[in-house]
C-alpha cells in the first residue's frame, strides 16, 4: 500500500510542477499547524448542505506515457511480441517505425536535449563542486575533484514536461491500451 503510494507520489512530483512545489514546501516547513478553534460553525439547514462532488478520476502520468507510446508507436505490442518466427529484416522494418514514433512521443512530451554538446570521446573537465545529478563518473575514480576524463555519453535532459490531463473514468485509469473491437 505505502509502496504504491510512494510510486504514485514520485510520478506526480516528477510530472506535475505544482505538486512538486507543494511537497517541497511541506518537506521544508513541515505540516501546517491546525487553525485555532473559533466560534462553532452554525448548524446548516438542509437547504444549505452541499453534496460533495465526486473526486476526479486520476491516471498515473507513467501510465499515460505508456499508453501514448502504445497508441502512437505500438511500443507494448512490439516489446511483448515473441520474435522467434520473424527474420531480422522483418524485425528491423518494424523496429524502425516503433523507434521513430516513440521518439515523436518523447519529443512532444519532454523536448529531450543533450546535457552537454561535446562529441562522445571528447575530453571533459569537471571542476570541484560539480553537480553529481548532471554527471556520473565511471571507471577508475579516485581522489577529489577536479577530474579530467573522456565523454562516454552526453546525457539527456527534459526541456519541458507536458503530460495531458486524464479525462477517463476511474475504472479505465489503469488501462494502457483499450480492447479494440471491429463492428
Amino acid at each position: 500500500m505505502r509502496l504504491m503510494l510512494a510510486l504514485r507520489a514520485f510520478f506526480r512530483i516528477l510530472f506535475d510542477k505544482q505538486t512538486g512545489e507543494q511537497v517541497q514546501r511541506l518537506l521544508l516547513e513541515g505540516p501546517a499547524a491546525p487553525a485555532p478553534p473559533s466560534q462553532p460553525a452554525p448548524t446548516k439547514t438542509p437547504a444549505t448542505v452541499k453534496t460533495p462532488t465526486p473526486a476526479k478520476p486520476l491516471q498515473s502520468d507513467a501510465l499515460m506515457l505508456l499508453a501514448a507510446l502504445q497508441r502512437e508507436a505500438r511500443f507494448i505490442d512490439f516489446i511483448k511480441e515473441p520474435l522467434d518466427g520473424f527474420s531480422d529484416t522483418q524485425i528491423g522494418a518494424v523496429a524502425r517505425d516503433v523507434h521513430r514514433d516513440c521518439g515523436k512521443v518523447l519529443e512532444r512530451w519532454f523536448g529531450l536535449a543533450p546535457v552537454v554538446t561535446q562529441e562522445e570521446g571528447a575530453p571533459v573537465d569537471l571542476p570541484a563542486g560539480f553537480d553529481p545529478g548532471r554527471y556520473r563518473l565511471t571507471g577508475q575514480v579516485s581522489g577529489e575533484p577536479p577530474y579530467r576524463g573522456r565523454l562516454v555519453h552526453h546525457g539527456w535532459e527534459a526541456t519541458r514536461c507536458e503530460t495531458p490531463a486524464w479525462t477517463g473514468s476511474q475504472e479505465a485509469a489503469r488501462i494502457v491500451a483499450p480492447v479494440e473491437v471491429e463492428v
